[in-house]
């Protein structure tokens, strides 16, 4: 199973405009709850079948180029 694009979608109607994994009700912030938490990204995806290993290690990619594109040279 690949990814769908989007990756994540909003919608006013659901959730109040929460950002969620797209084709899903989960909230991509259900994720990072989880890995600070120290949980791992198996328990996560055992907890939420909809999401699949592909579309959530997509997202914490989005996530990781994020971060590093706002990183400051030092």
């Amino acid at each position: 199973m690949s990814a769908p694009d989007p990756l994540i979608t909003t919608s006013p109607d659901r959730l109040s405009g929460t950002p969620v994994f797209a084709g899903t009700p989960v909230p991509v912030q259900t994720l990072v709850e989880y890995l600070e938490a120290g949980d791992s990204l198996d328990d996560f995806l055992a907890d939420f079948p909809s999401v699949s290993r592909e579309h959530a290690v997509a997202v914490l990619e989005v996530a990781k180029s994020a971060l590093l594109d706002k990183a400051v040279a030092t």
